[in-house]
């Protein structure tokens, strides 16, 4: 059963009071009316009404006053302004305050009628955006993101210091570290969270168009510009700018982003009016910013401008440690969105996955664990469901042979030497380490003794 809405309707005319009440409640609507806005804050009050609508002129309390006791109860409630031809300005006024829309006396029916379904359909939008914002502030929490290795540690660290902040950041490290999901988390996490996060990844936009993606292009700027359009930047205002990839940016077009960092302002391709524009910008890359400054092929400037706060993501082989949280992770999110059971994984394949280099970081482990999911015949991932990379062994057994000396070696210093590299390499975590070798860690633990390997301390 549809539930009606509730419509609260203020103004001193009592005769238009009654012919308003007449033709909503016609149209299936619960109808409030009030004589003045002290009554229509007490009927405001004990019922919430969905929309209010209120004549501007009226004794006691006008209509702009009125409006601003409802938004400082209740900020969502949709307000419609009943204005005569010699009060628009007011109206317009209430506009700027918070209305949603007015409407002129002497006024149809059917005109009132059209501004409340449209008010309530702006309510229920706002109502979604709002449930869906909350959503998102919930999933980029920090501590949401998978991670509990030191370095990880430390850019949570460092990203919730610097997200109440309004400074630039810059996210430097390899592709597929996750850049994007810690930019969005430091959005959500900041005053800006409200406004919009838009994403623009520079190395995918043709150089002839980046102008028109960033500051936007007035109708017949250039061939196939067949309407005006809001740039990045437009779009972004209130909120933040992700700018991926930045160092695929030519020199010129280089020129121009700085201008609008500097500036707080751009101007459409083919327009002559500026627009000031208030907006966090977090830029990222996996390049050598540094480097391409001394080789000339990124400004200086720019890079100085950008690099107000850099935080640096490690690759996956550095972080090792959470390898495991993250196939949990993944197991969960990709066995719930395909309808099946909750898996298990087998040690063996967390030994292969643990031993595994990992060049395309979190992004490749997450397309792993997704092909796994959907090709395993039983309630478990073996390692018969990973791609055959994972399973040849045999060239890392051929390296380690390689240089064999002619006088032979003794197997127990061999196994020593590659025990002590990989405490080294994972810097003597044991649990890691016996999973790296494939063994259990009382094993580790016990030929750790055999062969004195202790860590060793600076």
């Amino acid at each position: 059963m549809k539930v009606k809405k509730t419509i609260l309707f203020v103004d001193d005319d009592e005769s238009l009071r009654e012919v308003t009440h007449y033709h909503l409640n016609g149209a299936g609507y619960h109808v409030l009316t009030a004589k003045d806005g002290l009554q229509g804050l007490e009927l405001f009050n004990k019922h919430k009404p969905d929309v209010v609508i209120s004549d501007i002129v009226m004794p006691e309390m006008d209509g702009i006053q009125f409006l601003n006791k409802i938004k400082a109860i209740s900020e969502e409630t949709m307000f419609i302004m009943v204005t005569a031809h010699g009060s628009i300005e007011s109206a317009v006024e209430a506009m700027k305050i918070g209305a949603c829309d007015y409407i002129e006396k002497p006024f149809a029916s059917e005109a009132l009628k059209i501004s409340i379904e449209k008010a309530l359909r702006v309510a229920q939008l706002e109502k979604e955006n709002r449930y869906l914002r909350h959503v998102a502030q919930e999933k980029f929490r920090f501590e949401n993101i998978v991670g509990t290795s030191k370095k990880m540690q430390e850019v949570y660290r460092m990203a919730s210091l610097i997200a109440p902040k309004e400074s630039t950041v810059l996210l430097l490290g390899k592709s597929g570290t996750g850049k994007e999901l810690l930019a969005k988390a430091i959005h959500f996490n900041s005053k800006a969270r409200k406004g919009p996060f838009i994403p623009v990844n520079m190395g995918a936009i043709p150089e002839s168009l980046v102008d028109s993606e960033l500051f936007g292009h007035e109708k017949g700027s250039f061939t196939g510009a067949v309407s005006q359009r809001a740039g990045a930047f437009e779009r972004a205002n209130g909120g933040t700018l992700f700018l991926d990839e930045i160092a695929e940016m030519r020199l010129d077009h280089q020129v121009r982003l700085l201008r609008a960092l500097q500036e707080r302002e751009i101007t459409r391709v083919g327009g002559e009016k500026t627009t000031q524009v208030n907006l966090r910008i977090i830029a990222a890359t996996n390049r050598n910013l540094e480097q391409l400054v001394k080789e000339g092929k990124f400004r200086e400037d720019l890079y100085y401008r950008l690099c107000v706060v850099p935080i640096t993501l490690p690759p996956l082989r550095d972080r090792k440690d959470d390898i495991p949280l993250l196939l949990d992770h993944f197991l969960g999110k990709f066995c719930k969105e395909s309808g099946t059971g909750l898996l298990k994984i087998d040690d063996d394949v967390v030994r292969l996955l643990m031993a595994y280099h990992w060049p395309g970081n979190i992004r490749e482990l997450e397309n792993t664990m997704e092909r796994c999911i959907a090709i395993a015949v039983s309630d478990s991932i073996t390692p018969e469901c990973l791609p055959e990379k994972f399973r040849r062994t045999g060239s890392i057994t051929e390296n380690l042979i390689l240089n064999l000396p002619e006088e032979g070696v003794v197997l127990e210093d061999m196994e020593k030497e590659v025990i002590k590299a990989a405490l080294v390499k994972n810097n003597y975590n044991q649990s890691v380490t016996a999973r790296f070798l494939g063994i259990t860690r009382n094993t580790l633990i016990y030929r750790m003794d055999k062969y004195g390997l202790k860590q060793e301390l600076n």
